[in-house]
């Protein structure tokens, strides 16, 4: 497989998530990279499961001693980032690596990666349907739900020409089985 790595970026609400779920249950030769973060688990997260968990030093430190293949500062403090250990083990068993990342990860690890990756970048069908898909969530306030929409606008402006490809997810049947084909052809090169 050559070390392959599969970059998936999208706003939220595009479904990005839900279609690599589909890909990571039909292929075992797909493994999810676990990022890490400088934030504290939510709810039942599990250092080594949804993240690895460090306090902000610990990152800084890591970040100083080179351990990060991309890393981001979000906010003052909080900190996201890809670690190498993650991609020489998954690589260690033949797996092509997934990421699920936001659109400047997926824009970083593109030009870090180059040929050995394929970024796709999901998105709904227009602001207004990405909108009805986060209300329906019912998880998010008016306030949230409209900050989420406004960046997902200037996510889907600045991921202009700066993916592979482009799905969009106006039915998602027809979404996964477009990612079906998308990853086939590239692990098939």
């Amino acid at each position: 497989m050559n070390n392959k790595v599969i970059i998936f970026s999208a706003p939220s609400g595009a479904g990005k998530s839900t279609i690599v779920n589909h890909l990571l249950g039909l292929r075992k030769d797909l493994e999810f990279s676990i990022s890490a973060t400088s934030r504290a688990p939510r709810g039942t997260e599990q250092h080594g499961v949804e993240y690895y968990f460090f306090s902000a030093d610990e990152f800084r430190q890591m970040i100083a001693e080179d351990k990060f293949v991309e890393y981001e500062e979000v906010y003052a403090g909080s900190f996201y980032g890809t670690l190498k250990s993650e991609v020489e083990r998954i690589w260690a068993k033949g797996h092509a690596i997934v990421f699920d990342i936001d659109v400047q990860g997926g824009v970083n690890l593109k030009r870090i990666f180059g040929e050995q990756a394929l970024s796709v970048f999901i998105q709904a069908p227009s602001v207004d349907v990405l909108r009805e898909r986060l209300v329906g969530r019912g998880t998010d306030t008016e306030e949230a739900i409209e900050r989420r929409v406004a960046k997902a606008a200037s996510e889907m402006e600045f991921a202009a020409g700066k993916f592979d490809y482009v799905l969009i997810n106006d039915d998602l049947a027809t979404a996964k089985a477009e990612a079906e084909g998308i990853i086939d052809a590239f692990l098939k090169e």
